[in-house]
């Protein structure tokens, strides 16, 4: 079984607010791990690629890598578009729309907390460079604890959205935090989403699930040895994985303190979330 890391990065700065720095890599820290990604023989593809494969296209060649972006931060148009055009690479970028906002305007909301977002126009301008632009929903609520009309809204109107903005179809999705299960899933299917990204800190593979991608979440904290051990291709399981215990019981506890209207927020707790 063929793995595939699908790196997920949030932010590229190196003054990012104090609630994201967590999530962030300085511009020099990524450089150098896409020489890591270089120089371990790994070769970066479009995700397209990989889902292709999944749904029983062309397979992959062996050593490949894809490149992930959530949220929609200004600094992926000033920063991290330049590099990955310097160096020819790929990559996707998944978008809360809410989020995002007119040149010198307001986005329409979302529950991410203050943060330099890109505005359309830039958005725009990175689809026509050849960056892919996926849903990442309207608001960045967790996937898994809102249901009917809430739930059609963050799925097919952020896909909506987007594709009056682009022009085209846009046809991959990634869960806010990670979190789906069975009827977000659904959903998405059922909106034309071809591929859906999770997180799970695992490896991909030609077995797994393209509405439940498994990604390896780089963060500011991310050690270069185990970088380095995911350019190798170790130090992580490789999806498909059954699903720990602790995963299911935090879903659980997510779900009734949605339920009691005391949402619990926050990017994924543990490596065996989705």
């Amino acid at each position: 079984m063929n793995a595939v890391p699908v790196f997920l990065y949030h932010a590229v700065s190196d003054d990012p607010p104090s609630w994201l720095a967590p999530y962030t890599v300085t511009p020099a820290g990524f450089r150098s791990q896409l020489d890591r990604i270089r120089d371990s023989g790994l070769r970066v593809v479009p995700l397209r690629r990989l889902v292709t494969a999944l749904r029983g296209g062309p397979a992959l060649p062996p050593g490949v890598a894809v490149l992930t972006f959530d949220d929609g931060y200004a600094d992926f148009y000033w920063t991290v578009a330049p590099i990955l055009s310097d160096q020819g690479l790929p990559a996707t970028l998944y978008v809360t729309t809410g989020a995002l906002h007119p040149p010198g305007g307001r986005g329409s909301g979302s529950l991410l907390p203050p943060a330099p977002m890109l505005n359309w126009r830039q958005l725009g301008n990175l689809d026509a460079l050849g960056v892919e632009i996926g849903a990442h929903s309207r608001t960045h609520v967790p996937m898994d604890t809102v249901h009917g009309r809430r739930l059609t809204d963050e799925v097919v109107g952020c896909k909506h959205l987007l594709e009056d903005v682009l022009g085209h179809e846009v046809s991959s999705f990634a869960y806010p935090h990670g979190y789906s299960g069975a009827e977000v899933r659904r959903k998405v299917a059922q909106a034309g989403y071809t591929s859906a990204a999770a997180v799970g800190n695992a490896f991909s593979s030609p077995a797994d699930d393209p509405l439940r991608i498994a990604r390896l979440m780089v963060r500011a904290d991310t050690p270069p040895q185990v970088f380095d051990d995911w350019t190798g291709l170790r130090g992580a399981p490789t999806a498909p994985h059954r699903e720990s215990a602790a995963t299911k019981a935090w879903r659980g506890y997510r779900r009734v303190r949605a339920a009691l209207g005391r949402p619990v927020g926050g990017p994924p707790k543990s490596p065996g979330q989705e």
